[in-house]
């Protein structure tokens, strides 16, 4: 319980804190454990346009799946890549993760590969390139949970930084809009395909959690293995695009 917050707040104990927790008995558990910071037991969607612009971070291991969000700002939105994010919640926690944080202020999820992967997700990843720069974007090892919620299942950890005045993509910010279809049957962001951007050290060809074609990374170096491997990469982007 409050792990972003207990983290955050080792770093800063005056850090102005806003978490969102769904679930009423989670919710309340937050709130007793922090009882300084404003902890809201309801749907991120339920945050006002007060708070656009102005968080500096906002960080999370964001809910997946095809479940809508209501928002009528999204829904009645003329930029139908805005339209399509609320129709999946992960796709909507990036894109309204972005519209409340300041400018030059970082967005830090862990979601699902859908996000990346999936073709249709195109005009949303596009959307996130115009709007903010990729920090990092790092495939994490399918069995990164076990210890923690004994589940195995494909995640990603994106880092963006907010750029609403951008004027062009990098390479490699073309390439995170990109997926591509493989022989076997296999579809993949392009900008993994090299596997350089991923935590392992197996993989196979194996089922998603919807039983298509999938690759299966696994880390052997368990929970303190693949925080060193992830640690090397995140320092290496950080001193390279964190501006």
């Amino acid at each position: 319980q409050g792990s972003f917050v207990s983290v955050f707040q080792s770093g800063s104990a005056t850090m102005d804190v806003m978490s969102f927790e769904k679930d009423l008995l989670t919710g309340k558990l937050l709130s007793h454990l922090y009882p300084d910071n404003k902890v809201r037991i309801e749907g991120f969607e339920r945050i006002e346009s007060r708070y656009n612009n102005h968080f500096d971070v906002v960080s999370s291991n964001i809910p997946f799946g095809d479940v809508s969000a209501f928002d009528p700002t999204f829904i009645h939105s003329t930029d139908k890549a805005r339209q399509q994010s609320a129709r999946a919640i992960h796709n909507y926690f990036f894109v309204k993760g972005l519209d409340t944080l300041r400018e030059g202020g970082v967005l830090a999820f862990i979601t699902s590969q859908g996000v990346m992967n999936s073709p249709q997700n195109e005009p949303i990843r596009r959307l996130l390139m115009q709007n903010s720069d990729l920090v990092s974007a790092i495939r994490l090892p399918n069995n990164l949970f076990v210890d923690s919620a004994n589940t195995e299942v494909g995640s990603d950890l994106i880092i963006l930084q907010k750029d609403s005045n951008k004027q062009q993509l990098s390479p490699i910010e073309h390439k995170f809009i990109e997926s591509r279809l493989s022989e076997n049957g296999i579809t993949t962001n392009c900008y993994f395909e090299d596997y350089s951007r991923i935590v392992y050290t197996q993989h196979s060809v194996d089922t998603d959690p919807y039983g298509k074609p999938a690759m299966v990374f696994k880390h052997e170096g368990g929970t303190m293995g693949i925080a060193q491997d992830m640690t090397q990469m995140l320092k290496a982007d950080f001193a390279e695009r964190l501006n």
